[in-house]
């Protein structure tokens, strides 16, 4: 399928801690300089200068950036996987960077170790919503519509079936996804619409018509949609060739959905194991 939109935003977006919305939040607030960890080892390689990913709308002052989205964890039994899908994207695709940490993917897939715990063990996310700006005036409404409409909340499975690649807006940013097309489709799909109310209800933009859940693993600078589609593929045909049975490449099960505010992060439903 061709290069498709998506909206990505990093904690620059934020312009500081957004205010509690209401009594009580347990949202965690960030810690000190010095309560922070060190830095990764050097031979780790260093990040690329180019930095993490550009916010998709301009800064302006006592604006916030809004992110609606289920947080994803891949499960142990799945990593040893996706590594190797991993290591083959690399090889096809060279500039490749680990999401979120902008470490080159060709280095990390030489260490196995290092593979698992700068990429495969982050938390990825399914966005809900777009990632927009908002004023302060409007968060503690917003938290609070969101809560109501994710009241009654069940668990279900999400089945992450299909390698797909996708392009920001602007063409800056490309990324390698799995993407949820069949078990939990119908399931985030709803979701996205009690998010799109609460986003109208606002005055903020509504998600894509026709929504792609998916988690984001790999980015590289701008377009290289070509690549990618030969990387997935060549993934597609090694799965093929291996008789894999497997139906999905990952398996998770929902529980939690997430509102980032600002740097704050509150908690919008959580559903008990």
């Amino acid at each position: 399928m061709d290069a498709l939109v998506a909206n990505y935003a990093s904690d620059s977006d934020s312009d500081g801690d957004a205010p509690a919305a209401t009594a009580g939040e347990a949202a965690p607030v960030p810690p000190e300089p010095s309560a922070l960890l060190p830095p990764p080892p050097l031979d780790l390689l260093q990040p690329p200068n180019f930095g993490s990913r550009v916010r998709s709308f301009p800064h302006v002052e006592g604006n916030y950036a809004l992110h609606v989205y289920i947080p994803v964890v891949i499960p142990s039994d799945a990593k040893k996987h996706l590594a190797l899908v991993m290591r083959r994207a690399a090889s096809f695709v060279p500039d490749l960077y680990a999401i979120d940490a902008d470490y080159a993917l060709s280095e990390l897939c030489k260490d196995e170790q290092k593979l698992e715990k700068v990429l495969l063990s982050r938390e990825f996310h399914v966005s809900l919503g777009r990632t927009v700006a908002i004023q302060v005036h409007q968060i503690e409404s917003l938290v609070a519509m969101l809560r109501q409409k994710f009241r009654s909340q069940q668990r279900y499975w999400m089945d992450f079936n299909k390698w797909e690649h996708f392009v920001n807006d602007d063409c800056t940013r490309s990324f390698l996804s799995l993407e949820v097309t069949s078990t939990g489709l119908p399931e985030i799909s709803k979701q996205i619409t009690m998010v799109d109310d609460v986003y109208r209800l606002h005055g903020l933009p509504e998600f894509y018509k026709n929504p792609q859940p998916h988690i984001s693993l790999a980015w590289a600078l701008g377009d290289v949609s070509c690549k990618l589609k030969q990387a997935i593929k060549e993934i597609e045909k090694s799965q093929s060739s291996l008789g894999t049975s497997q139906k999905s490449n990952l398996r998770y099960k929902f529980s939690h959905v997430v509102c980032k505010i600002g740097k704050k992060v509150y908690d919008i439903c959580k559903l008990a194991d």
